[in-house]
């Protein structure tokens, strides 16, 4: 097998990089985050390659026949040093970077992707898991299932390519490497240079006074005075629907907009075309038209024509609605509606709506504290559905610290796992939040999960906490969903870990969490007045619970647009060279019928990490398809009783603890007892 790095000499941190790849002694495996202090990055993904190349090429090289124990069992059990090190170093370049990391990022990820290919393009391993293959219906099912992922994953991969076809993948997956890590860098760099300063609070007309302790405290943090506004991940900035005077909220969405477009070092234009035709190009080794089909083949959509299908058919009702939202707002404003003006009109809009009889609109987000929100909120869902308990662990060496760790357990006081939740925006932490995994749930290697959930919520300043809104209070439960998914999950093989399924579902779970922010029993328990601990008044109250399309229009429309785009990148036929970024993505819009001009994508290419860099490529159409399943499943649980355990132990056992281990359709369908009901979702959006 080619080698991909020797291993370092006995004089490159030798002690350091062997206590890199050990066992944690730490409770459930967590990282000793002391042991990677200091450490030479390289050095330990060599070590670590070669240990892995060890292993594999035993099974490989063994002159026993094929069997599932001696071939996918063996394989499932190799490379642990490799994945102990890959999660640490891929969370610290995620939450935590440093040119030390960067510039180690550059290095080895093409390797890493080499070395993958080496072992998926191994013929003597193909051969033996295709035997395996061929006898697949002598095993149990979740083995019978294994066999059969490990056989399409080295197919996809380019098993069968001939020798031509898999030099030049290897040669597609080592660039795509490069330039995926480049655009991840990128994309911070650009989100962090693209901060909007003001010298006058008067500028900030509207903020809080938190938000403007918040802007005043990062602006000395950069030795200045003056106000800075950092830039959030999506188009649409949070604080553009506070800010009175116009010209700052244009400034705010302008820079939004223009990230990975202003020229310069940081431009991602050429970069993201370049990713987009190496995809396809990849795709057309497999006998696709494109990346999207080749991506989505191996989806619950199935095809890419299903995928877009689905957006058309939502595409014509929500812009129907936004076209009327807008009417309303221009009538509000007295002046046509530009893109910076929306946010903010809206929410006026929603305060007259709501408005009690004295005309005083309350801020729900004096009743969203986030530690509230986390233990009597997620926490407190999740033991009403699944009988878990959560207890605070101080003792854990975490990797930043604004992180907190929590111990899981079940009602009957066995251990579950340990979640991680590192809540706070900081320069050095790419934008959006997110799930991932330390360690993976695996009965075959006796490993309990350890998962982290990642945001990017304005750190308050001083003794002050930290105070959210609604739709930051969702991304906490949207993304505890995720951890729940992982948390919960029963396999006997890593392969199927918690959130291994499909990406058009692994968002039902996330999505389906939302669920209970809203609802009274969870509701009531958290959301409380962070200064005097009053229940959350009665108008709050029936705003928050009650069903309200109001705004679904905008939201709808923005995310349709961003999933046209991602399907529009990925499937320009191979030989595509994309000059024009915005002409580009501005014609797939029209095409589409969803370009509104005040309105603009939720992501636009040149900052859209989701696809290029955060694997979605091909698959943002995933949070709707997903919908679907979320919706469905909402209105069987609010037609049974709600969070019930009996509710929460039949989703678990169904769909939650089986990871990937069955076909995901019929995961649901024995949650559901049904296939799922496109309805509830065209209700909820408003768009029936």
């Amino acid at each position: 097998m080619p080698e991909s790095g020797g291993a370092p000499s006995a004089s490159v941190g030798r002690v350091t990089v062997d206590a890199a790849l050990a066992p944690s002694t730490l409770p459930y495996q967590f990282p000793d985050f002391a042991a990677f202090a200091g450490l030479d990055w390289a050095a330990a993904f060599d070590e670590a390659f070669a240990r892995h190349r060890a292993e594999v090429e035993e099974i490989a090289a063994s002159d026993e026949p094929a069997t599932f124990a001696n071939t996918v069992e063996a394989l499932e059990r190799a490379g642990r040093e490799l994945a102990r090190v890959t999660a640490v170093f891929a969370s610290l370049t995620s939450t935590d970077t440093t040119d030390e990391l960067e510039k180690a990022q550059t290095r080895i990820w093409p390797r890493y992707s080499a070395h993958e290919d080496a072992i998926h393009l191994d013929a003597r391993l193909f051969a033996r898991i295709d035997a395996v293959y061929a006898a697949r219906e002598n095993v149990d099912p979740e083995a019978r299932r294994l066999v059969e992922r490990y056989h399409l994953r080295f197919t996809r991969s380019g098993a069968g390519l001939d020798a031509a076809g898999q030099a030049r993948l290897t040669e597609l997956n080592t660039e795509l490497s490069t330039l995926v890590t480049r655009f991840q860098q990128y994309a911070l760099a650009e989100t962090n240079g693209s901060a909007v300063w003001f010298d006058d609070a008067a500028d900030l007309a509207g903020l809080g006074d938190d938000a403007l302790a918040a802007a005043r405290a990062a602006a000395e943090a950069d030795g200045r005075t003056g106000y800075k506004l950092a830039l959030g991940y999506p188009t649409d900035q949070p604080l553009i629907a506070r800010l009175a005077v116009r010209e700052s909220r244009r400034r705010l969405l302008e820079a939004a907009l223009a990230r990975g477009s202003r020229g310069g070092d940081t431009d991602t234009r050429a970069l993201i075309a370049r990713i987009a035709a190496l995809r396809a190009e990849r795709a057309a080794l497999f006998g696709y038209p494109n990346h999207a089909a080749y991506a989505i083949a191996d989806q619950t959509a199935g095809t890419a024509e299903a995928a877009s299908a689905m957006l058309t058919r939502l595409a014509a009702p929500a812009v129907a609605n936004a076209r009327a939202e807008l009417a309303e707002l221009e009538e509000i404003a007295g002046h046509p509606i530009e893109t910076w003006d929306w946010a903010y009109y809206a929410r006026i809009a929603a305060a007259r709506a709501e408005a009690g009889g004295d005309g005083v609109v309350l801020d729900p987000s004096e009743y969203l504290e986030l530690d509230a929100v986390v233990t009597r909120g997620a926490f407190h869902a999740a033991h009403l559905l699944y009988g878990l308990a959560f207890a605070e662990r101080t003792d854990l060496p975490l990797h930043h610290p604004d992180a907190r760790a929590w111990e899981v357990r079940g009602e009957d006081g066995t251990t579950i796992g340990l979640f991680v939740g590192d809540y706070f925006a900081r320069p050095s932490k790419r934008g959006g939040a997110w799930m991932t995994s330390f360690v993976d749930q695996s009965e075959l290697l006796g490993t309990l999960p350890v998962v982290i959930n990642v945001c990017n919520f304005v750190k308050p300043v001083g003794d002050k906490p930290s105070l959210l809104s609604v739709d930051e209070a969702t991304t906490v439960f949207h993304e505890f969903g995720h951890a729940l998914h992982g948390l919960l999950s029963r396999v006997r093989y890593p392969f199927f870990s918690g959130t291994a399924v499909p990406r058009d579902f692994v968002e039902f779970p996330s999505q389906f969490n939302e669920m209970w922010l809203t609802w009274p029993d969870v509701l009531d328990n958290f959301a409380r007045h962070h200064e005097t601990g009053a229940q959350l008044p009665l108008e709050l109250r029936a705003r928050l619970t009650s069903h309200d399309t109001r705004g679904e229009g905008f939201a709808t429309v923005e995310y349709l647009a961003a999933a046209v785009i991602d399907l529009a990148w990925h499937t320009i036929a191979p030989g595509t060279t994309v000059d024009d970024v915005d002409a580009f993505e501005r014609a797939a819009l029209d095409a589409a019928g969803l370009y509104l001009p005040q309105l603009p994508s939720r992501y636009r290419g040149p900052y859209f990490s989701h696809i290029f860099s955060g694997g979605y490529g091909a698959g943002y159409y995933s949070y709707i398809w997903s919908e679907v399943l979320d919706a469905d499943a909402a209105s069987w649980f609010a037609a049974n009783g709600g969070a019930t355990r009996a509710n929460g132990e039949r989703l678990r056992a169904t769909v939650l603890s089986r990871g990937g281990s069955v076909d995901a359709q019929e995961a649901y369908r024995a949650f559901r007892g049904a296939d799922p009901d496109i309805a509830p979702l065209l209700a909820r959006r408003g768009l029936g």
